[in-house]
């Protein structure tokens, strides 16, 4: 046996160097935890701090009492829920045990890649892609709807869209769904009166419950993230269904602006689908010869906006990625929700980053891969 020539002291002073190092490394940046490169996020910039804009607080019940509790904002919860759901479309029961199967399995790089059926409603499957990577242990999951599931694997065309590819690479089991039936413009719920977003929440909360019921998936730890249209869908999924565990929303438009064509809320496909007209709207922003129609008129002419929706997440984390649709003037919506927040007891709940351009990139993708690592992975900065 060789004997080590180093004395106790020389080791001591040895383990002490290398520690302090690695300190200095995590003080100066090279190891940052997710929440110290994340956290400026959720602080809005000055301009807009405590600013409100002429949105009505969503802590008023519709009788104009106004909850100052938990127990409070539970019941306000609850009454505000049951009124997007009018206005919608009521869902029908979810799916108890959604039909799942693999068709199809390779390994890539250092996870399994399976194309999958799942049942998103009553009867109906699609087809997407399950993203797995190896482990022991069960994983924090994340959806990822967009038009298409194969962008968001990063087998698309379309540059840093592929959210689901990054984050399986990441340690996270990965479910990345597309439209039902094909087209985001003529999505069919099958129900008189249902609006196309909610039947995309509703579908979105049945692939909840097959990553729920996957193995390899920690049930209590399921996000979901999209962009622009997968970014409304993922907005509405995570606000409508309390269990995805937290969401990150790329630019969908998170307030309803008639000023912006792409927040296009007011279409048929989204929100606009009035069910007594033969022939829908035609596209575009509402103008008198093309009004306003189904659920976004009855929204507008009652005063309510997205920033109700919002509120249901809360004390859930949500980010918002923000680009040409969703600039830092957002903060005066999304601050009711911090409100909310607050009455709770929580703080570092609601974060918005900003870049110029619609198409994310890799500086604002990092920012949603380091909130899931954080929120799903880490749990820190709880409250």
């Amino acid at each position: 046996m060789v004997k080590s020539t180093q004395s106790t002291p020389s080791r001591l002073r040895l383990w002490v160097s290398l520690n302090l190092l690695l300190l200095a490394r995590v003080v100066f940046g090279q190891y940052e935890t997710p929440w110290a490169r994340l956290s400026p996020a959720f602080t809005p910039p000055a301009e807009f701090l405590n600013q409100f804009g002429g949105y009505r607080t969503p802590l008023l019940f519709s009788d104009g009492a106004r909850a100052n509790s938990a127990a409070d904002w539970a019941k306000r919860r609850e009454e505000l829920l049951q009124q997007w759901h009018n206005l919608m479309g009521s869902w029908p029961p979810l799916l108890p045990q959604p039909k799942f199967e693999v068709m199809k399995e390779s390994k890539r790089e250092n996870f399994y890649q399976r194309r999958v059926r799942l049942e998103i409603a009553s009867g109906r499957m699609e087809e997407g892609w399950l993203l797995v990577p190896a482990s022991a242990e069960r994983l924090p999951a994340v959806l990822v709807p967009f038009y298409e599931p194969e962008t968001s694997i990063g087998l698309g065309q379309s540059e840093f869209r592929d959210f689901g590819y990054q984050l399986a690479r990441r340690g996270f089991v990965t479910l990345s769904i597309g439209s039902p039936g094909g087209d985001a413009r003529r999505p069919d719920p099958r129900r008189p009166g249902w609006q196309p977003l909610s039947f995309l929440a509703y579908v979105a909360a049945n692939a909840h419950r097959t990553l729920a019921g996957l193995p390899e998936v920690d049930p209590a730890r399921i996000g979901v993230v999209g962009h622009s249209y997968g970014g409304k869908w993922a907005m509405f999924a995570a606000c409508l269904y309390q269990p995805f565990a937290c969401a990150a929303w790329s630019d969908p438009g998170i307030v309803f602006d008639e000023t912006r064509p792409n927040v296009n809320y007011w279409e048929p496909w989204y929100l606009g689908f009035d069910p007594s007209r033969e022939q829908q709207r035609k596209p575009g922003v509402p103008v008198d010869t093309n009004p306003r129609t189904g659920a976004y008129k009855i929204m507008c002419e009652t005063e309510r906006d997205l920033h109700e929706l919002h509120a249901l997440m809360a004390p859930r984390p949500f980010l918002v990625s923000g680009g040409s649709e969703d600039p830092p003037s957002r903060w005066t919506a999304l601050n009711h929700t911090v409100a909310v927040n607050a009455l709770l007891g929580f703080t570092n709940r609601v974060a918005m980053t900003n870049r110029k351009e619609h198409s994310p990139n890799a500086e604002s993708n990092e920012q949603i891969y380091l909130f899931f690592e954080n929120f799903l992975k880490n749990r820190t900065s709880e409250r």
